[in-house]
């Protein structure tokens, strides 16, 4: 299969051509103020550097920052209508309740709890008022609101009550766009709860965000697929994101991480992502980066649907190197970042004819670098050089050895635009690996891209058995990947997890599972 990959970053828009594992053509360049520009240039120049026709391409795969950064700075969310169904359980913390005050109001205060909900393993613990739901919806419809976020007590584990919920509620207002919990989160309603509305405050924005890459690829005569990269390294339909842009959040570290492995042949290491503004540090586990198994903090929210274990510095290319006196010189300190010129690189940093000193011209003083031109640098003090390059390791030391969970020595792939900042030996690594296509791994991460399901449910031992909750977990989890795209022959069991609940009754233990295959060539071609 042709496959073009494309990442969407703050700094620059990455794209490659990729003939089954083999990278045909690739390209960096800045990201445009319209993203739609930016992917049909970075598109068309791979496109005639390859020498393909677009009849060739079987899919394209985009990694967006859209979504995530959007809800960062507040920007395009809608109020969302959110309903609960858990009375009697729940009573004392109504929604939104720990959401920082700027966004709370963003979202709004149309608030609806209900009776209703299931125990751990599935029995119903409350039958649902499906009449306090349709009123709920006719109060939403009355207030205007477009979009709506339905939350289950339990509702992984059975997801019928939030299923029925919503007919109700489209029986009552059919033009509403609705958010089921049990199709993002995981067990723990309140955070499930939170995961949920952040996803339903983006729906006009997946929307506009879909339509604009399908324009983009109309643009350029491409009638394949097209598919975006989710959190965990694999893919979504653009109807999936329509329905879930929040499982886009964090992409583009885990696109780098998937290219990572890739390039460097390594399913176990640490990688570091050293963008233009940031360093992204995760850990490759069995190819794939390790999912964070604590609550992440996402602009103030805490939620707990699945992410990435990402620590992110502030250490990119375009970091701005200054003294601690406001000067550079003898008896000052540097810092480097977090501040950045970011898109700005190329025309600001010293290297290019401008006049703001960054990490990138002293990578290029230094020597490590051959990017601009070196002569414009020549006269930097070589003591302040010595003493940046420097700091820079030590920067990326720091967050090696943060990220580490053992004393044990593993190896280090960079990859990222800025990875020619790093010349020495990292201490805590067996060996620093700098792949070739190392500067655009976040799109070959997108495009060698798999697809994906996963189960996250509570099964009772006593009463079903190890081996058939197992088989169960699986079943499911391969079900949905295969909804979503995946060959049915190539699906294999990535990750399987038990977690024994010792304060619930029947032998509880929680399930994971995930199962990931390669998209469905038939599927790619529909």
């Amino acid at each position: 299969m042709i496959r073009i990959g494309v990442d969407v970053g703050g700094t620059n828009t990455d794209a490659v051509v990729m003939d089954g594992r083999k990278v045909l053509a690739t390209h960096k360049a800045p990201t445009t103020g319209n993203v739609s520009d930016g992917i049909v240039q970075a598109i068309s120049r791979v496109r005639d550097d390859a020498g393909i026709d677009v009849a060739e391409i079987s899919a394209v795969m985009i990694g967006t920052t859209h979504f995530t950064n959007a809800f960062i700075q507040r920007a395009g969310l809608l109020p969302v209508g959110v309903i609960r169904i858990a009375l009697p359980s729940s009573r004392g913390v109504p929604p939104l309740t720990d959401w920082p005050a700027d966004i709370a109001r963003e979202i709004g205060d149309s608030h609806h709890m209900v009776t209703g909900g299931y125990r751990f393993d599935g029995r119903v613990a409350d039958a649902l008022d499906e009449r306090a739901v349709a009123a709920a919806a006719r109060a939403i419809r009355k207030r205007g609101l477009t979009s709506v976020a339905v939350t289950g007590l339990f509702s992984p584990v059975n997801p019928q009550m939030e299923h029925r919920a919503e007919e109700i509620i489209l029986q009552e207002a059919p033009d509403l766009s609705i958010t089921l919990s049990s199709q993002i989160g995981r067990v723990g309603i309140l955070e499930r709860e939170n995961a949920t509305v952040m996803n339903a405050s983006l729906a006009d924005m997946a929307a506009t965000v879909v339509r604009s890459f399908r324009s983009a690829l109309a643009q350029l005569d491409i009638d394949a697929p097209f598919y975006v990269s989710q959190n965990d390294g694999t893919l979504m339909s653009a109807d999936f994101v329509e329905k879930y842009p929040v499982l886009t959040f964090a992409s583009g570290p885990t696109n780098s991480m998937r290219g990572a492995a890739y390039l460097s042949d390594t399913a176990n290491a640490l990688v570091a992502d050293i963008g233009g503004t940031t360093t992204d540090f995760g850990m490759l586990v069995n190819g794939f980066p390790r999912t964070s198994s604590i609550t992440v903090d996402i602009g103030g929210v805490r939620t707990n649907f699945r992410m990435p274990d990402i620590l992110a510095i502030g250490l990119g290319g375009g970091s701005l190197v200054r003294g601690t006196a406001g000067k550079l010189g003898m008896g000052s300190e540097v810092t480097v970042g977090p501040k950045s010129l970011g898109y700005r690189l190329t025309t600001e940093a010293r290297v290019f004819g401008g006049d703001t000193l960054c990490a990138t011209d002293i990578a290029v003083a230094a020597g490590y670098a051959r990017i601009g031109e070196r002569a414009l640098v020549e006269d930097l003090d070589p003591s302040l050089v010595g003493q940046v390059t420097s700091t820079i390791h030590r920067m990326l030391a720091e967050g090696v050895d943060r990220m580490k969970t053992s004393a044990e020595l593993i190896p280090l792939v960079l990859v990222g635009g800025g990875s020619v900042l790093i010349h020495d030996d990292i201490p805590g690594t067996s060996e620093v690996i700098v792949p070739q296509h190392a500067g655009v791994a976040n799109a070959i991460g997108a495009s060698i891209a798999q697809v994906s399901g996963e189960t996250d449910r509570v099964f009772a031992y006593d009463a079903t058995g190890r081996e058939e909750a197992i088989a169960t977990a699986k079943q499911e989890a391969m079900g949905r990947a295969i909804h979503a795209g995946a060959d049915a022959d190539t699906l294999e069991v990535l990750d399987l997890e038990e977690i024994p609940l010792a304060y619930m009754p029947g032998g509880a233990v929680r399930i994971r599972v995930k199962v990931t295959g390669e998209l469905d060539q038939g599927v790619a071609r529909s």
